[in-house]
């Protein structure tokens, strides 16, 4: 019997001896796993809260680039509208251009506008003399006597003679021939008829019904450079002169 108990008492100690040691060796393997997964719940959790800061500092950039980018739509309309308070090239050159043209453009450009009138009423005009109103020259006999004294004061304009009751150049013929662009020369002396200086020019014949300045010389019209243009009734003007402009009309 008692080597019953002893042999029974050794079989509990054995095993006791093997699960003891067992059983340690299972809480040691189970404890770091216990202790790593705080460990990386800890590096989650800030990850997760680093992640609201991020958006945090994201969306003022967000919300700072719409404000940045609003001038620059502004920009546009107010060069739009500074654009349209400027004037356009276009029209600053027309502005320009209309300073600029002298008296003789003006009235080369006005002969777009020239009427016509039938030949039986310029012919009674010119038989009555009709340019002759308002004190204007009455014309001499010889080509030295049409030399003016003051010739502003002798001198008359259309306008003052009571308008152009003369004939009219077609169109055609006054684009081809007439204008500042078209310049030409008398060379022979004009002669006198009805008491005015007779020329020729462009298959038209001219009275010249106003005296030509004292400070012209006796052969200008041999020297100078003369062209006629239109503005409300026909000019012969001087280029050696700008801006003085002789009174003629058509003779018929």
């Amino acid at each position: 019997m008692q080597l019953v108990r002893f042999a029974n008492t050794v079989a509990l100690f054995l095993l006791f001896g093997t699960l003891v040691p067992a059983f340690a060796q299972k809480e040691k393997e189970q404890r770091p796993q216990a202790q790593a997964q705080p460990q990386q719940q800890q590096r989650a959790q800030p990850a997760q809260k680093q992640q609201p800061q991020q958006q945090r500092a994201q969306q003022p950039q967000q919300q700072q680039r719409p404000q940045q980018q609003q001038p620059q739509k502004q920009q546009p309309q107010q060069q739009r509208a500074q654009q349209a308070q400027k004037p356009q090239p276009q029209q600053q050159r027309a502005q320009q251009a209309q300073k600029q043209q002298p008296q003789q453009q003006r009235a080369q450009q006005a002969q777009q506008q020239q009427p016509q009138r039938a030949r039986q009423q310029a012919v009674a005009w010119q038989q009555k003399r009709g340019w002759q109103q308002q004190g204007a020259w009455q014309g001499q006999s010889t080509w030295q006597g049409d030399r003016a004294h003051q010739w502003g004061s002798q001198h008359r304009n259309w306008a003052q003679r009571g308008g152009y009751g003369g004939s009219y150049i077609p169109q055609a013929s006054f684009d081809l021939y007439f204008g500042s662009q078209h310049w030409f020369r008398m060379h022979a002396l004009p002669t006198i008829y009805m008491g005015y200086p007779r020329f020729e020019y462009g298959g038209y014949s001219f009275l010249l019904v106003d005296p030509y300045p004292e400070s012209w010389a006796e052969n200008w019209f041999d020297t100078d450079d003369l062209y006629i243009a239109y503005d409300n009734g026909y000019y012969l003007y001087d280029r050696t002169y700008p801006g003085v402009g002789l009174a003629i009309t058509v003779d018929l």
